[in-house]
C-alpha cells in the first residue's frame, strides 16, 4: 500500500546559509545506508520522499535508524489532489493499519495548496466523516487517540499517512568535524560515541589495552562495541587505535601511591590519547565519564585528570544517569556485549580507597618518581590501529592481537 517513505529533516532546515550543506550532507549518509540500487530520492523543498518501488520497507528504516541528522519519517501513500481521491485512500490506510481492530482516531491535515478550495479544518472534518461512514472499527477522540490520520495537499498531489516515527535526531554525522573517542569497552563510553556521532561528530577510538594482564577477550569487546558504533558512520567503518598499556600499567602498579592509582592512570591515557589525535586531524577528545558515577568522575578528579591536556574534552554523558545511559545501550545494541565480564586496565586492579579528591601537587610528585615522558612516547610509537567496519566481523581471539598498519 505505502509506496513511499517521507523524511524530515527537523532542525537542519534551520541553519541559514549553511541549510544547504547540511540537507546534502545527510542525503548522501541516506543513500550511504539505504544502499538499494532500486530506490529512487525525489527532493521537493525541504522534505525528502524515497520511493520504494517495491523494496521492503522495513529494511529501508532500519537503514533510517542510523541515519543522524533526521527528524522523523513516515510510510505514506500519493493520491490525486481532489477530496474523492483522498477518501478512499484514508480509508485504505486506516483499514491497513488498524486491522479490524476498535481504535479511536483523529485526521490532522495540511494544506500547502492555498488554492485548494478547502481550509485544513475543513479537509479533516469531511475526511474524518467519510472514514466513519466507511468503517466500523473506529471512534472519534481528538485529544488522546490511539491513532492519527495525517492528510496533506501540496501543489502536485495529496498525501497520506498515519505514522511519525522519531528519528536520530541531531546533525549528520561528520558535519562537525572529527574526536578521538576513549572506549574502555564499558557500558558508557559506547554510548558517549553514538551521542557525539548524533551530534556531528565523527569519531575514531581508541583503546588501551594491557594484554597479558588483561585477556584478550578485554580487547574483543572492543572490538564488537567499535562494530556496533560503526552502523553510525558515513562509511560504516571506524579507526580504532590499540594502545599498548602494559609497560606503563605495570610503572603505575610500582611507583605510584594505590590511592592515586587511577587518577595517574587516567593522566596518562589523557596524554598519550591527546598526542594520538593530533597526529590524526582529531580535534576533540571524547570519554564516557559521567559526573560522580566513580572515583575518577568527581568534579575534583576530572580538573586534576584534564589538566594534563590542552585541547577540549567532551563528555556527552557528563549528567547522564546510569539508567538513562543503560537504556540507551540497549537502544543501540551495545548493552550485552558491555557487560561481558572481562575486565581492562582501569577495572583490573581497582583500589581499596581511591582518592575522590586528588591533589594536582601531589600527582606531579608521584609522576616524578619514574620516566613517564619516555614511556608516553614509546607507547605511541608503537600503537597501531586496525580499521572496524559494521560487515565485516573481526575475531582477535582468534587471530590474535594483530594489527597490521601503522600510524
Amino acid at each position: 500500500m505505502y509506496e513511499r517513505i517521507l523524511v524530515r529533516y527537523g532542525d537542519l532546515t534551520l541553519k541559514g546559509k549553511n541549510k544547504k550543506v547540511f540537507i546534502d550532507r545527510v542525503n548522501n549518509l541516506i543513500q550511504n545506508k539505504v544502499n538499494n540500487e532500486f530506490v529512487k530520492y525525489e527532493r521537493n523543498h525541504d522534505r525528502l520522499y524515497i520511493l520504494l518501488n517495491g523494496q521492503d520497507h522495513e529494511d529501508i528504516i532500519k537503514s533510517l535508524d542510523r541515519v543522524s541528522g533526521l527528524s522523523s519519517y513516515s510510510l505514506i501513500t500519493k493520491t490525486e489532489k481532489d477530496l474523492d481521491s483522498i477518501y478512499k485512500k484514508a480509508i485504505e490506510v486506516v483499514t491497513e493499519e488498524v486491522k479490524d481492530k476498535t481504535v479511536t482516531f483523529k485526521v490532522e491535515s495540511k494544506r500547502a495548496d492555498k488554492l485548494f478550495p478547502f481550509t485544513s479544518q475543513e479537509i479533516s472534518k469531511k475526511v474524518a466523516r467519510e472514514v466513519l461512514l466507511n468503517t466500523d472499527f473506529l471512534k472519534v477522540d481528538v485529544h488522546n487517540p490511539e491513532l492519527t490520520l495525517h492528510v496533506e495537499v501540496r501543489q502536485d498531489a495529496a498525501f497520506v499517512y498515519c505514522k511519525k516515527i522519531k528519528g536520530m535526531g541531531g546533525f549528520p554525522v561528520g558535519v562537525a568535524g572529527k574526536g578521538l573517542l576513549m572506549l574502555s569497552g564499558g557500558i558508557d563510553s559506547p554510548v558517549a560515541g553514538y551521542l557525539a556521532m548524533k551530534q556531528g561528530i565523527e569519531i575514531e577510538g581508541i583503546h588501551f589495552e594491557s594484554t597479558p594482564l588483561t585477556s584478550i577477550e578485554s580487547a574483543q569487546k572492543v572490538i564488537d562495541l567499535t562494530e556496533k558504533l560503526a552502523r553510525y558512520s558515513p562509511r560504516g567503518k571506524i579507526k580504532l587505535y590499540m594502545v599498548p598499556f602494559m609497560e606503563l600499567h605495570e610503572a603505575l602498579l610500582n611507583y605510584i601511591p594505590e590511592s592515586y592509582n587511577i587518577t595517574i592512570m587516567r593522566r596518562m591515557m589523557y596524554r598519550i590519547s591527546e598526542k594520538i589525535a593530533k597526529q590524526n586531524d582529531d580535534i576533540v577528545l571524547l570519554n564516557g565519564e559521567s559526573v560522580g558515577q566513580v572515583a575518577s568522575q568527581t568534579l575534583k578528579s576530572m580538573s586534576v585528570i584534564n589538566d594534563v591536556v590542552n585541547m577540549p574534552v567532551i563528555r556527552p554523558l557528563s549528567t547522564y544517569d546510569k539508567l538513562d545511559i543503560i537504556k540507551l545501550s540497549k537502544k543501540i545494541e551495545c548493552y550485552e556485549t558491555s557487560i561481558k565480564p572481562f575486565e581492562d586496565c582501569c577495572t583490573v586492579y581497582v583500589p581499596k580507597k581511591p582518592t575522590t579528591a586528588p591533589r594536582l601537587d601531589k600527582c606531579i610528585e608521584f609522576e616524578k618518581k619514574f620516566d613517564f615522558d619516555k614511556l608516553v612516547d614509546e607507547t605511541v610509537e608503537r600503537t597501531r590501529y586496525v580499521i572496524v567496519s559494521d560487515t565485516e566481523h573481526k575475531d582477535i581471539t582468534l587471530e590474535g592481537l594483530v594489527v597490521r598498519e601503522v600510524i
